[in-house]
């Protein structure tokens, strides 16, 4: 299969993560990114994740308690546009997004601009100096094209001398391959 967009976000994400950091996925889906921020983070970290599907956070719950992670991650039913209800300006490490729909799950249910940009910058409050946030966006099919519009214009809108954006694309992919983005705060 060779390198995708979980990938490269893990390998961004894992240069920065330390042991004890408090990290969010804003996105929890099937947990698989809260698993791996968990394993990052070690016995001493915390990950908060957030998903508006119950059926994603339980699943999420059951994957970190069958890898034996479940007492490192708080996992909450609740929109990624609330997380700053949940954590202190500048106490988080790393935060990554998925846009899109539940891999598998039910298709009628995806993020939207009108949540992830205010997710987005929630998470820039939260963000410690020389933290890093990670987006992956999902586009394709009949949802998801405004919605990449949005952000990819918004991320342009960030001020140059506190956010360093990076954002990548698959040349050779076909259809509507997701885009990886890279977010550095600067110290």
């Amino acid at each position: 299969m060779g390198i995708n967009t979980v990938a490269l976000t893990h390998a961004f994400m894992a240069r920065y993560l330390r042991e004890g950091d408090l990290c969010i996925d804003a996105t929890a889906g099937r947990g698989r990114d809260t698993q791996f921020l968990c394993e990052q983070v070690g016995e001493r970290g915390r990950v908060l994740a957030f998903d508006i599907q119950q059926a994603a956070v339980e699943e999420t719950r059951a994957r970190l308690t069958a890898a034996g992670l479940a007492a490192r991650a708080q996992v909450i039913c609740d929109s990624h546009s609330n997380m700053a209800r949940y954590a202190a300006p500048e106490s988080v490490r790393c935060i990554c997004f998925n846009f899109g729909y539940l891999p598998g799950g039910d298709h009628t249910v995806y993020t939207t601009a009108q949540t992830s940009i205010p997710a987005i910058e929630a998470g820039l409050t939260l963000l410690a100096p020389d933290g890093v946030m990670s987006l992956a966006i999902y586009y394709g099919g009949q949802t998801g094209y405004d919605e990449r519009d949005a952000l990819l214009a918004y991320l342009q809108t960030l001020d140059d001398k506190r956010y360093t954006v990076l954002t990548s694309t698959f040349a050779n992919r076909p259809n509507d391959p997701p885009i990886p983005v890279c977010l550095w705060k600067q110290g």
